[in-house]
């Protein structure tokens, strides 16, 4: 990673540090209340709207997919043009493809519209980091990159629920289209702000790979299109055959990473991150892990408003426990016990994780299939303390073996494969549920989504044994300790 360049006053010297921090936190928490607003009102879109119950997979597919793929790309781009300019024009597009998406008369539309939505998002998150970095030096540095996780933790408890009340309060009969309004007028409180950034950008112009990008847009979308809707247990030969062909896409992109990194280009992902063990463990544990969390908020509510007929209020309102405990977990795991137990805070996490998911299927087994599941608040709770304890931990180990100029490479790499493994999560853990449920009514329902909650504990498994290959046998029991 090259050093950057400050084009404006040294960060001791900038009044506006405070207030444009605003506009960068206020950018990040737009990308993660987007997505679990929509997840929540995705039964209503489906039910205006029409078309494939599959539709409401892509609702949020559409915008996670190609926010993964594109995320190093729009840091990348970041480097080249300069981090404020292509955060303006980020924020600029998010706002105008909220609009559309409020606006779609069909669903084709608005698919195609939330696929803008994540390129945007794509172009505004990278450049967060950077512009921080720009703007403060020594400890006020380490207290604003510190504000992104209370920030993330209160989007995520507001999300759902926001979800729930703008789609039920069908405010001058937006109905579900409030869900994309309520971005207008955040976008432009951050647009009124932006002038008060400071610019910043690579001091030499890095190269931009298009091929190493067209090959993981391709190659990725081969292996998720034919996960969406589809009977995971019939696959046709076409869905295999797309399967394999995005695999071996992926296997050329690899090739030719290191290829642009032999001739002195710059890649799309540093090779070099993969000489460390732990690093390449840490991408399918964020994968696993995140396929997991994503995928169940959608199998839930899906159950709740497809299977019980539920309104979206209800269903936004089940999934505020889980937020809740998320956002105060990740709070006390970040500030004390990570710093103290170090990568053991991951399998405590997990296992809480764990016992939170047999404890939904517990609830799942014994409820009336005609009635709301009053405790699986409770279990949702902790769900939600396992995910918070886990987070803090799991990028902290995954970012500590790193050399300083791998550090940006990775993170953008983990945040990527963080949003894919979402996208796969809804994927495979929605098409579980919509395959077991098959219109058989309420008890079906209830069924298919215990099958969905033991492939989530069964991957959560798997996240434990690739967790512990990130942790280093020779390193102090405290390894894992500090940010």
């Amino acid at each position: 990673m090259t050093a950057e360049r400050v084009l404006t006053p040294t960060p001791a010297a900038y009044r506006w540090r405070w207030l444009a921090l605003t506009a960068l936190l206020l950018g990040e928490a737009m990308n993660l209340l987007d997505a679990t607003i929509v997840q929540v009102a995705a039964p209503k879109i489906h039910a205006d709207l029409g078309g494939s119950v599959s539709d409401i997979q892509w609702f949020t597919t559409a915008y996670t997919l190609p926010f993964a793929v594109l995320l190093i790309t729009g840091g990348r781009l970041g480097d080249i043009a300069g981090r404020k300019r292509l955060f303006v024009i980020g924020v600029t597009g998010f706002m105008v493809a909220s609009a559309a998406c409020a606006a779609a008369p069909t669903v084709g539309l608005l698919i195609t519209f939330r696929a803008v939505q994540g390129a945007a998002a794509a172009v505004i998150i990278p450049q967060t980091i950077g512009l921080i970095k720009t703007m403060f030096s020594g400890p006020e540095m380490s207290k604003a990159l510190g504000s992104i996780g209370p920030v993330m933790g209160l989007a995520a408890v507001c999300g759902p629920v926001l979800g729930g009340v703008l789609t039920h309060a069908d405010l001058f009969g937006s109905s579900w289209r409030a869900a994309f309004l309520v971005n207008i007028p955040v976008s432009l409180v951050v647009l009124a702000i932006s002038p008060r950034l400071m610019e910043n950008r690579a001091p030499r112009r890095p190269s931009l790979d298009v091929t190493g990008t067209l090959l993981a847009m391709v190659g990725i979308g081969l292996v998720v299109y034919p996960l969406i809707g589809a009977d995971l247990t019939a696959l046709s030969g076409w869905s295999w055959a797309a399967i394999a062909a995005g695999l071996c896409l992926m296997a050329v992109f690899t090739v030719h990473q290191r290829a642009v990194a032999a001739a002195g280009r710059s890649p799309l992902v540093e090779p070099s991150l993969f000489a460390h063990r732990g690093f390449p463990a840490a991408l399918v544990t964020s994968m696993s892990f995140f396929a997991v969390t994503n995928g169940l908020m959608m199998v839930i509510v899906l159950q709740l408003q497809l299977g019980l007929g539920t309104d979206v209020l209800k269903a936004g309102l089940t999934l505020a426990p889980w937020s809740v405990g998320l956002a105060v977990a990740s709070w006390v795991a970040g500030a004390h016990l990570v710093r103290r137990y170090g990568h053991r805070m991951m399998s405590l996490g997990l296992a809480v994780l764990l016992v939170g998911l047999l404890a939904a299927v517990a609830v799942y087994h014994a409820a009336d299939p005609h009635k709301y599941p009053t405790l699986l608040l409770f279990a949702l709770g902790i769900v939600g303390l396992g995910v918070g304890l886990f987070s803090p931990a799991f990028f902290t180990i995954a970012l500590k073996p790193l050399q300083p100029q791998e550090i940006g490479s990775a993170a953008g790499l983990l945040n990527a494969v963080q949003h894919l493994g979402a996208t796969l999560g809804v994927a495979v853990l929605g098409s579980v549920y919509l395959g077991s449920a098959d219109d058989g009514g309420a008890p079906a329902a209830l069924h298919a989504v215990q099958i969905a909650f033991w492939v989530a504990a069964a991957l959560v498994v798997a996240s434990f044994a690739t967790s512990r290959m990130m942790v280093d046998k020779n390193a102090p029991a405290d390894a894992g300790a500090g940010h």
